[in-house]
């Protein structure tokens, strides 16, 4: 028989990046007894707190009105989008959150087409309305379009609206009528979210939707109870893809503010962590030895980008990580695919490793995250991975491009990105800026950023998403510029780098160590330039009449980690070490390269 656990609510916080999810967060708990001195209590990682964005989906309860609300946190990235799955399969509702200036933007539709296929009941809380540039109105006239171009049931004209300042924790239903607190909207969540429904005669059952790890516990699963009930001492089961095994759980949490407590029994519809399992992966089914019964796995989209991980090849390896081989390597991506849905691992037969994923971005936060971990490695350019149809036609992603930028720069733009095989839909200019969208593929985004935050001087905002697949769109130049190669090892000179800044743009300073095949800046022309950094002025006993010439070299930005991956061609790597992003070719001897140059490719083995 069904019924409700009406003693939880179970939602997920929604919305693009940057709209307030994570500070709305922290005002409920401030609001609702949770008493917390820090800020952005959810994110938790050093590179979330450092960027100002939620990587990865976190579980947190508040107690409002005698029930228990369990929030889930979600990112607002669409390279992030396994995490949004893997974090809207516990939840009953969602809160689905706008900046009241920019309105909905493509996460936003994003995030949004995945809760409403899930027939998830959305709470529509319109955020930052102190903006000077607020449109409140039109922004909710907006995320209606959205809600009927993206479901036709005419019930979503009556979920709640809320009008919202997360920074100072007020909203109000009306722009007229704010209240000091988020007391309306935690009231709304209660009334409007379903509580979780269970069936009583079906046994345990709980679906695994996060790992994590404690050095104290050990794996941690977590997971929304599905049916039934179960304590320490019960005999459990874990249902994989292709086996079941025996469990051991040492002990049962439940959340409780940002981290969780003890329980010794835990039942149908909350979110809960098992403490001390092992060979469990997302997706599985934990639930009793006498009657092991699976529930549907996980289903996320599948990856659009691959990536090629290897260990370090530059002559300056080991000098600065602790992790530098490749079965090292592969031990930790393997890691991070357990943890991660959204990517798949491939190890390749020279011991180097294909990963697979979202998105550019997603791989450059693994990158950083194993660099802060000491390891050295080689990563390659991010390459799109294609389908066939039922016909053997290629096809490829195509993404939905919004540009937003001022008019005097949509000229440039347009013209770039047609280059790259983008397709213009529409146009609308407001003032004197012009919002324009396009169909691109999404090979073309490759390397086009910095483009286009140069080209526009930093005033233009470009989002996107993935479309679908559609038939491939023909070769186009994704770089119009060869790279500048060292042809030696050394130290960087000035005396030889002030003779080489007419050759175009330089990546390296003086004394910086450089070896034979790296990459050492940006040529002014189409086709590489090998040159020597090292060289020294010729000394003499001859003196010149005049004074020697003043070496004023023009001053370098170093690369980004996301700069160098977009920046490389084919035939480049990455080099990543804790210390140094560094470029190279991957083939670092100059005479090996025109071997394989004269044959027109070079080796499998390192495509």
């Amino acid at each position: 028989m069904i019924k409700k656990n009406n003693a939880i609510r179970n939602i997920a916080i929604i919305a693009h990046v940057d709209h307030g999810k994570t500070t709305l967060v922290d005002g409920m708990f401030k609001q609702s007894g949770f008493l917390q001195n820090q800020d952005r209590i959810m994110d938790s990682g050093a590179i979330e707190r450092e960027r100002g964005i939620t990587i990865s989906a976190k579980n947190c309860a508040i107690t409002w009105k005698d029930t228990k609300i369990n929030i889930i946190d979600t990112p607002g990235h669409a390279d992030f989008g396994g995490e949004v799955e893997r974090g809207l399969s516990m939840v009953d509702g969602v809160v689905l959150l706008v900046d009241a200036a920019e309105g909905p933007l493509p996460q936003t539709r994003f995030v949004l087409d995945k809760a409403l296929k899930l027939n998830l009941t959305p709470i529509i809380v319109i955020n930052k309305i102190d903006r000077n540039d607020a449109r409140s109105a039109e922004v909710l006239d907006e995320v209606y379009d959205l809600l009927f171009e993206l479901s036709d049931d005419e019930n979503l004209l009556d979920v709640p609206v809320f009008y919202a300042n997360g920074r100072d924790g007020v909203c109000g239903k009306s722009l007229e009528d704010i209240a000091d607190n988020l007391y309306p909207l935690l009231d709304s969540i209660l009334e409007s979210v379903d509580a979780p429904t269970y069936d009583d005669e079906e046994p345990f059952q709980m679906l695994v939707s996060d790992l994590s790890y404690n050095d104290f516990l050990g794996r941690l699963a977590i997971g929304k109870i599905i049916n039934g009930n179960a304590s320490i001492n019960d005999q459990l089961v874990c249902v994989g893809k292709d086996e079941v095994t025996s469990l051991r759980i040492s002990k049962l949490y439940t959340f409780n503010g940002p981290s969780y407590v003890q329980a010794t029994t835990i039942g149908a519809g909350d979110i809960v962590v098992l403490a001390g399992i092992d060979n469990v992966s997302i997706g599985d089914t934990i639930c009793t030895k006498d009657n092991p019964k699976a529930l549907e796995r996980i289903s996320v989209d599948e990856p659009t980008v691959a990536m090629l991980f290897s260990k370090n090849i530059s002559p300056l390896a080991g000098k600065e990580g602790k992790q530098i081989t490749s079965a090292k390597i592969g031990e930790r991506l393997q890691k991070e695919a357990l943890r991660n849905v959204s990517i798949r691992v491939e190890k390749n037969l020279d011991d180097s490793y294909t990963v697979k994923g979202r998105g550019e971005f997603q791989m450059a936060i693994i990158i950083e995250e194993m660099r802060r971990e000491g390891f050295e490695l080689c990563v390659g350019r991010p390459k799109i991975i294609f389908k066939l149809d039922e016909e053997g036609r290629k096809l490829e992603p195509i993404e939905k491009l919004i540009i937003d930028c001022p008019e005097e720069n949509a000229g440039t733009v347009m013209e770039k990105l047609s280059k790259r095989k983008a397709l213009m839909r529409d146009i609308t200019y407001l003032n004197d800026r012009v919002k324009i969208t396009f169909d691109i593929p999404s090979r073309g985004l490759i390397g086009y950023r910095d483009e286009f935050l140069t080209d526009t001087r930093g005033f233009g905002i470009m989002n996107s998403y993935i479309k679908g697949y559609e038939l491939y769109k023909g070769d186009f130049p994704d770089r119009f510029s060869g790279s500048l190669i060292s042809d030696r090892s050394g130290s960087a000179v000035a005396y030889a780098l002030w003779q080489l800044e007419d050759r175009g743009r330089l990546f390296i300073k003086p004394g910086d160590s450089i070896y034979e095949g790296q990459v050492v800046g940006e040529r002014n022309r189409d086709l590489d330039l090998l040159l020597n950094p090292t060289r020294t002025k010729k000394l003499s006993n001859m003196r010149a009449s005049g004074k020697d010439d003043a070496v004023v070299l023009t001053p370098i930005t170093r690369m980004t980690l996301e700069q160098a991956i977009q920046f490389i061609k084919d035939d480049e790597l990455v080099e990543v070490t804790p210390l140094s992003i560094r470029m190279c070719k991957k083939i670092l001897d100059a005479q090996q390269r025109k071997i394989f140059d004269s044959r027109g490719s070079i080796p499998d083995y390192l495509k």
